[in-house]
């Protein structure tokens, strides 16, 4: 039996270390061939994987119904996601086409969290503003004052497997933590942390952090219908999925104090800005442009899962997904439509 053949669309450099050294040697049951592509996945680059068994793709790869269509056409049976979200595909079309949806769940939920965590102490203490000041000469300490996390209320929304762990890094820096989700894990039930309806914690936390999926009830989680609800000076940490929030509703939100400070590693229009070098370009999102403004926003480009381990980790479950997949084989991170 030939070994699958696998397209991975959206490839950067690391990608592509990590998927060759997850690759079992040719001639092993295990092996996948694998064609890189920097290009993205739409409906007018899917005939690119013409003769691929799979395609694998990532967060900005476009996987609607078009693309779906043009897949099918070329003879592809299968879309392996290299995350855990799957917001971008259409599952409905992809089942109603035989062409199946496979994804990596928990690659490094510690990755995330951890850089969850990051963004919160440097915004906080305003660190990278003061790596900026030093490099420049300047010593001044004014406008740098943070304040202490032991004691704050934490209301972490969503304790999937990456929330949980946020959660019990809050608890360890002795925030009184509370959390959101249908599911509560009893683990951090436990330590103390309280479940609770979301306009109950947001009104009453000094940090709110987004960890849960982007889904048809969490789009617009944050908007000008919660933002009131929130404690003034309230620090709001995305780390999800960028609509989460809506953006131009943060923004007057930050523009009047309701929202003191803004840590983002998503953002709801980053497909056309994320994952390249922009530097020599003029930014068109005025949105966007609009965030880079705020001296209290921090911004990073979708890197929270960018760790070598979290890495090998996709590598290593995407090409097991694309091996039961081509055998016909049952795969536990199927993704099916909703009932």
């Amino acid at each position: 039996m030939s070994s699958p053949r696998l397209t991975l669309f959206s490839t950067k450099a690391y990608d592509i270390d990590a998927f060759d050294t997850a690759t079992a040697p040719v001639g092993d049951p295990g092996h996948v061939d694998v064609v890189y592509l920097e290009t993205g996945l739409d409906s007018t680059t899917a005939a690119l994987a013409r003769g691929s068994d799979a395609v694998c793709v990532f967060v900005n790869d476009f996987v609607d119904a078009a693309t779906l269509d043009a897949l099918d056409e070329a003879g592809v049976g299968a879309v392996a996601l290299r995350c855990a979200g799957f917001n971008n595909v259409d599952v409905e079309r992809a089942h109603a086409l035989g062409i199946r949806v496979v994804r990596v769940p928990a690659y490094s939920p510690n990755a995330v969290a951890e850089h969850t965590l990051a963004l919160m102490l440097t915004l906080n203490r305003q660190i990278h503003r003061a790596h900026n000041r030093v490099r420049d000469g300047n010593f001044s300490l004014q406008g740098l004052v943070g304040f202490d996390m032991a004691g704050k209320r934490a209301a972490v929304v969503g304790t999937g497997h990456i929330g949980r762990i946020v959660a019990r890094l809050l608890w360890h820096l002795r925030c009184d933590v509370v959390a959101v989700d249908p599911f509560e894990d009893e683990h951090l039930v436990d330590l103390g942390v309280r479940y609770v309806e979301l306009h109950e914690a947001l009104a009453d936390a000094d940090i709110v952090t987004l960890n849960c999926p982007l889904l048809e009830s969490t789009h617009h989680l944050i908007d000008d219908e919660t933002l009131p609800i929130m404690k003034p000076g309230v620090m709001l940490v995305n780390t999800g999925r960028g609509a989460l929030i809506d953006t131009d509703a943060v923004i007057d939100a930050l523009k009047s104090g309701r929202v003191g400070s803004l840590a983002l590693d998503v953002y709801e229009e980053e497909g056309d800005l994320f994952f390249e070098d922009r530097s020599e370009q003029v930014l068109h999102d005025d949105t966007f442009a609009r965030l880079l403004t705020f001296p209290n926003v921090l911004i990073t480009a979708h890197q929270a899962f960018l760790t070598r381990e979290a890495l090998d980790a996709i590598a290593t479950t995407t090409l097991r997904n694309v091996v039961s997949v081509a055998a016909g084989e049952p795969c536990d991170n199927e993704v099916h439509p909703p009932n």
